[in-house]
């Protein structure tokens, strides 16, 4: 037994040894991505912002752009972007929880929901372009109501509605069956399990597909120049659903590409750093309710 036991420590001590050092590595792998990662994602915000921030001032924020002289501002184009935003997200946030949720939880298990589950993920990888022509088709073609911020509005909760529905989906299905039960077992329907438990412990998950489809709807150019057009009524606080909806996306475009203005590049420059601004913002703002009530809650 002496003698077993002596030749099998050495080998345990051995492998012991091998798995401590291969943790060690992959552990130095996975930081080293990780903080590659970061400092990748701060060297581009830096170059970005450092040209462009400095020089924002309230009249740029605020001011109409120009078409032949320097100094305009990106006023309508700063308006439209956050009008059509809110549109499509009162349009596609609701649609596509609905929809998750009716997948996760209700969904029959079968060769439909199947097929249906494959149509949403293709539909969300389709390209935004493709968007912009259904648009085009829809309201352009067959409806006549020309370039509007309707129809951006709408063309974009089309392009959202996909992503949130999957994400809602997945982020439902990740809550513990064991809570799932617990609900059921204290006497809660099903529409209670679900508003006071199962979307709570989701919700996480749902207010980041709520950044991913806000920050992608501010950001998208490709659909709004094709169902929106690239320019706007001139007005600073233009309500009006059947006006040409430029956003701020589109006018960076047409600075870096067809405008005559001297100042383009600063402009560019400018709208750049506004555009990056503005989605950090919004994954804040999604954000600080939902860590405040989680501290809160311990």
């Amino acid at each position: 037994m002496s003698r077993t036991s002596s030749s099998v420590t050495p080998s345990l001590r051995s492998g012991r040894r091998s798995a401590r050092i291969q943790n060690h590595l992959f552990t130095g792998l996975v930081y080293g991505v990780g903080l590659f990662t970061v400092l990748t994602i701060c060297g581009l915000l830096y170059l970005i912002l450092h040209k462009g921030l400095p020089h924002l001032n309230w009249g740029f924020l605020y001011g109409l752009p120009s078409e032949m002289d320097a100094g305009g501002g990106i006023g309508p184009m700063l308006f439209n972007s956050f009008y059509m935003l809110i549109l499509s997200l009162v349009i596609s946030v609701p649609i596509g929880m609905a929809a998750g949720i009716y997948l996760a939880e209700f969904a029959p298990d079968n060769k439909l929901i199947s097929v249906i589950r494959i149509c949403i993920e293709g539909l969300a990888s389709v390209p935004s372009l493709i968007f912009g022509l259904f648009g085009i088709a829809l309201f352009v073609e067959m409806f006549e109501i020309g370039l509007t911020i309707i129809g951006g509005a709408i063309s974009l909760a089309f392009l959202n509605l996909p992503v949130m529905t999957r994400i809602t989906e997945e982020a439902v299905r990740a809550v513990p069956e064991e809570t799932k039960s617990a609900s059921a077992s204290l006497g809660a329907t099903a529409m209670q399990s679900m508003m006071r438990v199962i979307l709570p412990a989701a919700m996480n998950g749902i207010v980041t597909g709520i950044c991913l489809v806000a920050g992608r709807a501010f950001g998208e150019s490709a659909v709004i120049i094709l169902t929106a057009g690239v320019s706007t009524s001139g007005e600073m606080w233009d309500f009006s659903l059947l006006s040409p909806g430029a956003t701020l996306a589109v006018h960076l475009w047409y600075v870096q590409s067809e405008a005559i203005v001297p100042d383009a590049q600063e402009i560019a420059e400018k709208s750049s750093a506004v555009l990056i601004l503005v989605v950090l913002l919004i994954n804040i703002l999604f954000r600080v309710p939902l860590w405040l009530s989680r501290r809160r809650a311990r």
